[in-house]
């Protein structure tokens, strides 16, 4: 492991968590988020099924970091099949369990990713029209996504930046990106939007690669691309678990790194409700547990 290289606070991070889906994966949860608060984010944020079809344990969820953690916690929201009646009932939910950050999204289709959104006839067109109504509230600090490879069904990067300058305009204070490896796209792409004229914050989203075979199947089903470097670090470790988990923790942290030279200062770190490997992702970075505790208690 590399020795630390940056003080903690010379950068900013938040961490995205996903709804336990069994008494097995709310353990391993909340033994996540345990080991994480040390690192003192500036939120977490608990995401939202498609369709809302974890509805029920998002709202668990957050309610139990808000009332058992001093974490600054968002909630995810979508608008995907789902009438303006029946989002602003889930608004509302948030607001009394004392949500005042949504990252607001349109939402894969429950039918999957790929397949063709229409809009709810009495919903929200769009994650714009949604933003506008959050944002009218006057109560909530509002995040939404980016992608710096596009999003698979825009029809070109162009219509793509436009879609992010709409929700910017409707009020959205930064934008979280899907995950991306190659840091050149990614200031290729923001070059784009600052041309643009869309000045908010575009948040890095990095994900610790748990296992690239699954990382895969995933990029080709929302459009990441996998640098051909990633198959030449992993080659060989599928069989050797403890040496992958070195390599997975390296390739993070030099990421955020090179990202760091490039002038970025806040990352948005996917953790799979693993909390082992973003450790030693922070810990290559300098961000000391013993120093973080130290804070939080400052």
């Amino acid at each position: 492991m590399t020795s630390p290289r940056h003080p903690r606070k010379s950068f900013g991070i938040s961490f995205e968590f996903f709804p336990p889906r069994s008494p097995e994966m709310e353990g391993q949860l909340w033994d996540t988020v345990e080991d994480l608060a040390v690192w003192d984010p500036d939120f977490v944020s608990v995401t939202y099924g498609a369709g809302g079809s974890t509805k029920a344990p998002t709202l668990a969820t957050v309610r139990r970091l808000i009332g058992e953690t001093s974490l600054v916690t968002a909630a995810h929201l979508t608008c995907v099949d789902a009438s303006r009646g029946e989002v602003q009932a889930v608004v509302d939910e948030y607001r009394t369990s004392g949500v005042r950050h949504i990252v607001a999204l349109r939402g894969d289709p429950a039918s999957g990713i790929g397949t063709s959104y229409v809009p709810h006839p009495e919903g929200y067109g769009d994650t714009a029209e949604l933003v506008a109504a959050l944002r009218a509230a006057g109560e909530f600090d509002v995040s939404v996504s980016a992608y710096p490879e596009m999003h698979p069904e825009s029809a070109d990067l162009a219509t793509d930046i436009d879609t992010l300058k709409r929700k910017a305009d409707a009020g959205a204070a930064r934008a979280l990106t899907q995950c991306f490896f190659d840091n050149d796209l990614y200031e290729r792409y923001l070059e784009k939007v600052r041309a643009a004229g869309i000045d908010i914050p575009v948040v890095p989203g990095i994900m610790p690669i748990q296992n690239l075979t699954q990382l895969k199947r995933f990029a080709s089903r929302c459009g990441a691309s996998i640098p051909a470097f990633l198959d030449a670090r992993f080659d060989g470790l599928d069989e050797k678990p403890l040496e992958r988990a070195e390599v997975a923790a390296d390739v993070a942290a030099e990421q955020i790194e090179d990202l760091q030279r490039r002038g970025v200062h806040d990352f948005h770190i996917y953790t799979m409700n693993r909390a082992p490997l973003v450790n030693a992702v922070l810990e290559r970075l300098g961000r000391s547990k013993r120093q973080a505790e130290a804070g939080a208690a400052a």
